[in-house]
């Protein structure tokens, strides 16, 4: 069985991006366009293997949603990696305090965005 990753991000084509590229790797993908709408989709799934998110998001933002998936004592080992334009070790720092396992700054090379994934996921 394949292992799904969630892939939180409010551009369709990093969406897709992304997607295409774990998908290719093995990996099932399930999409949201926001904070709001990836905080309910973990809510709602129990087989998710990994969680990668963007930060600056209408609604609500990745290192929200991370703190609110982590809130909740189900999801606390659920592994969520950042993807996102940003870099400044402030935001790194919060997203880390939230809950976030990894930081990757986009555009990402695919070869280290596969790696990040199977060492949190573990192989498709």
């Amino acid at each position: 069985m394949k292992k799904k990753i969630l892939v939180v991000d409010d551009s369709a084509s990093v969406r897709q991006q992304v997607g295409s590229v774990l998908g290719a790797a093995g990996y099932e993908i399930v999409e949201a366009a926001d904070g709001l709408a990836g905080g309910a989709e973990i809510e709602r799934s129990k087989d998710l293997a990994l969680v990668i998110c963007d930060v600056n998001m209408p609604n609500m933002d990745g290192i929200e949603m991370v703190a609110m998936a982590k809130s909740n004592g189900k999801n606390a080992a659920l592994p969520i990696i950042m993807l996102t334009t940003e870099g400044q070790p402030t935001l790194v720092e919060r997203a880390k305090k939230a809950g976030a396992k990894g930081w990757i700054v986009k555009p990402f090379k695919n070869e280290l965005l596969i790696a990040a994934v199977r060492k949190l996921a573990g192989a498709s």
